[in-house]
């Protein structure tokens, strides 16, 4: 029997198969990414183009280029929200690991992703009036978080 805090042979094929396709997503983005790459693509654009009298601007000729973009477009949605979750799930961890640290952060601020649309508004026009306030340093973070926890405390003692 498997120790509870070990992961089974199962476990860890899932694992290393997820991990093999993260490096495989992050290679190839970061290869797509190139100026090389997209010069590469435009001359086998213009390849194709040229080609067209020789073929007769025939509809194997159309089917060539249409099926060739459908096919890369289609996988590269995946590969692009796969690099995308893999950028945000390291920004939430630093960011939450910041504000963790941050002796008067926020505390809302720890379960961003929690909220709904509303409640996200509402912050946002929070800190954005906070950003335009005419006397900021009375509407800094950091004056407004020692506002807030002078309020907590009060609020402790009564």
């Amino acid at each position: 029997m498997t120790a509870p805090n070990k992961p089974g042979p199962q476990q860890t094929k899932a694992t290393a198969k997820s991990a093999g396709f993260s490096r495989f997503a992050q290679a190839l983005s970061q290869w797509a990414g190139r100026p090389l790459t997209f010069a590469l693509a435009c001359v086998l654009l213009v390849g194709w183009a040229l080609s067209g009298p020789f073929f007769h601007f025939n509809d194997t000729w159309q089917l060539v280029i249409n099926t060739s973009t459908t096919i890369i477009t289609f996988l590269m949605v995946f590969l692009i929200q796969s690099t995308q979750n893999r950028d945000t799930d390291s920004l939430h961890i630093k960011i939450d690991e910041l504000l963790r640290t941050t002796h008067h952060a926020h505390r809302v601020l720890m379960g961003l992703d929690d909220m709904g649309s509303e409640e996200l508004q509402k912050l946002r026009k929070t800190y954005e009036d906070m950003g335009e306030d005419n006397n900021a340093a009375e509407g800094s973070p950091q004056n407004v978080a020692d506002r807030e926890e002078q309020q907590d405390e009060r609020g402790a003692k009564d």
